[in-house]
């Protein structure tokens, strides 16, 4: 049997363990340089509490990876926890399981996000409704029309950098409320240096003139495929019981059903090359540092990492490129609260005193938070006291060594309490509890 050797027990690591064991001639072994199970896509238990680092939804206009996540976690048959009490008709697989007695199940989820701006909520992506121009006020609604006619006739060519992807479809007004300083707020770069291939891929057709198409049709198209539609279009999606990192520890098992090998908190420091071709690896556990041979090396380590880790000369351009490669640092805080300092304005119905929302993104220039979670509207498995507390998620975009990253964990949670309670969404006798959790090179 061929000797497979895995770097990461992320998702992209666990699949391709999952399916070269279903072949019955590799013998697999997965290094994860942490404890933990599923990357930035593992899910933290706090308290009673699980929180979703990032918040990450499951759909795919691939069937097979649709079909291969049920095969996983099948989809849901029966009324959640929350279905039975909002009374939600969805439609549930038949002969799926049923949340309230599985724990193997995927849940149907539907996806509520929106913009916070001017202390207001503005759809996501921004559309065409009376209330967003009411929020936006006349002056901002005249500058944002014209200046949406303007780009429509007026095109920046060619397309060099994000800053003129989103000016060509959405005009400059609307392009500085919504989206330009989020976007520095998220990867620590001005839109104008980052490329417009990045946004075609990243956005990929989305533009006002489709963002108001769907939401004139979206009454008439219920019910037909997602599959059409732009990715930040798509109103629902699957979500695992617990949280994603539940599918990717459930993916780990059986891989180790199957004769995986999976070692934890081993992190790998060295490729060992010989003839142009690698060996094997070097990994680092618990002080010793072990070499392992393989006939094949899969690597989800970052790619600068990577390079940095070959024991033979890498060509300079290789090691130029690799070195530029900006990465961002992550930090999630989780806050659990009696209730929010907000009302549900809208027609969407929730369990308690809650906005129905799953994200909020900030376009806020006073705080420092990029993106909300509210866990409750994930699932409501995450959420212990469901119906009585709000678990939230706040997002943080940083870099490893910056003051934020070196914050302690009991300063951070009282500067993000400050924060939400600055945009009036909490109140301060209302916090419960706090927890940060950090992530590298997200």
């Amino acid at each position: 049997m061929k000797k497979v050797i895995i770097i990461g027990a992320g998702p992209s690591g666990l699949t391709a363990a999952y399916e070269l064991l279903k072949e019955g001639c590799y013998d697999v072994t997965v290094l994860e340089a942490t404890g933990d199970i599923g990357g930035i896509s593992k899910t933290v238990v706090h308290n009673g509490n699980r929180m979703d680092i990032g918040g990450h939804r499951f759909f795919s206009k691939d069937d097979s990876v649709m079909k291969w996540w049920s095969e996983i976690m099948p989809v849901q048959g029966r009324p959640s926890k929350d279905d039975a009490l909002l009374g939600k008709d969805k439609p549930f697989a038949e002969g799926g399981p049923d949340p309230e007695k599985d724990n193997n199940v995927m849940l149907l989820r539907e996806r509520v996000s929106r913009i916070l701006y001017l202390r207001k909520f503005f759809d996501y992506p921004i559309s065409l409704k009376p209330a967003t121009f009411i929020n936006m006020g006349f002056t901002k609604t005249v500058k944002a029309g014209f200046g949406y006619m303007k780009s429509a006739v007026f095109k920046r060519k060619p397309e060099k950098s994000l800053e003129d992807f989103m000016i060509n479809r959405f005009g400059r007004p609307l392009y500085e409320m919504f989206f330009k300083d989020y976007t520095e707020k998220v990867w620590g770069v001005a839109p104008d240096k980052i490329s417009a291939s990045w946004g075609a891929q990243r956005i990929k057709g989305l533009s006002l003139r489709k963002a108001l198409k769907n939401a004139l049709l979206s009454p008439f198209t219920k019910n037909k495929s997602q599959k059409t539609k732009e990715t930040s279009l798509i109103e629902s999606f699957w979500y695992p019981k617990y949280g994603p990192g539940q599918l990717w520890e459930r993916v780990a098992s059986l891989c180790e059903e199957k004769g995986a090998k999976i070692i934890k908190n081993a992190e790998v420091v060295g490729l060992i090359t010989s003839g142009g071709t690698v060996r094997g690896v070097r990994f680092r556990k618990g002080g010793a540092v072990t070499e392992r041979a393989a006939d094949v090396v899969i690597s989800s380590m970052p790619v600068k990492d990577l390079v940095n880790a070959f024991d033979c000369d890498v060509p300079e351009d290789v090691k130029r490129i690799a070195e530029g490669l900006v990465y961002r640092d992550f930090i999630t805080v989780g806050l659990s609260v009696d209730k929010l300092d907000l009302e549900n304005k809208t027609k969407i119905k929730t369990v308690g005193n809650i906005v129905p929302d799953t994200w909020i993104y900030v376009q806020e220039k006073d705080v420092k938070v990029g993106r909300l979670q509210i866990f409750n509207n994930w699932s409501p498995y995450l959420v212990k006291d469901f119906g009585e507390k709000v678990w939230i998620g706040l997002e943080y975009f940083v870099n490893e060594g910056d003051g934020m990253w070196n914050m302690s964990d009991e300063d951070f949670i009282a500067f993000a309490e400050d924060e939400l309670c600055k945009l009036g969404i909490i109140r301060k006798e209302n916090i419960r509890d706090g927890v940060r959790f950090k992530i590298k090179k997200a």
